[in-house]
């Protein structure tokens, strides 16, 4: 497999062609750029302080989930199945620790980091949809996406929902520091009362009106 994963166990005649179910790696992560880019503005734009906190935790930990899945599986198949794929890789992970720095020690009110989250974001970005995508799309094959796709969004919900910075960047080191790290975080979550999701914001004062009165009309 181009992508170092292990062949999926025969089926048999029946179905000899098995389509795994779920979303692809290179889908599911654009999808997450989008959603978190979203969030950025939102929070922006906020001018509750508690609601704008509120969000901020949660662009936080988005984006820390986010980071801990392309660590434990975009960089590995960019370097399994790209000829400069350890050269992208690395340079990959360059972009994560900088968000990773950007994102820690930031005030409780920022817009989801310190004032040089907004360019690391960016460049995070950028490069990870300009360079590592697009080859990765290339090079892997429709299955070998869509279960990497699978193993990201499983490790999203163990991963941690704020920045470690000196964290383990590579397997199997990462695989194995991730949740550990997560179940740390979760567990501070949940005394401190901290929200990673955006469906578990409380709504905004406009939402608020919009439902009592029966919704948009």
């Amino acid at each position: 497999m181009s992508v170092g994963l292990p062949p999926i166990p025969s089926l048999g005649e029946e179905d000899p062609n098995h389509d795994p179910g779920g979303t692809d790696l290179v889908s599911l992560l654009l999808d997450e750029h989008r959603a978190i880019d979203r969030l950025r503005t939102a929070v922006a734009g906020e001018a509750d302080p508690a609601r704008r906190r509120a969000m901020s935790d949660v662009l936080v930990a988005m984006i820390s989930r986010h980071l801990s899945a392309e660590e434990q599986y975009l960089y590995p198949a960019v370097r399994a199945a790209l000829p400069e794929g350890a050269d992208l890789a690395r340079a990959g992970i360059r972009t994560d620790r900088q968000l990773h720095a950007a994102l820690a020690g930031s005030p409780a009110d920022a817009a989801g980091g310190t004032p040089e989250m907004p360019a690391a974001w960016h460049r995070h970005r950028q490069f990870t949809e300009s360079e590592l995508l697009p080859r990765l799309r290339t090079a892997a094959t429709a299955e070998e996406l869509i279960r990497l796709g699978n193993r990201a969004a499983i490790a999203e919900e163990a991963a941690p929902t704020r920045p470690h910075p000196r964290a383990p960047e590579q397997p199997p080191w990462n695989r194995v520091a991730a949740p550990a790290l997560g179940l740390v975080d979760k567990v501070r979550d949940l005394v401190t009362g901290r929200t990673t999701y955006p469906q578990d914001l409380s709504p905004s004062p406009g939402e608020q009106r919009r439902d009592s009165s029966g919704g948009d009309r």
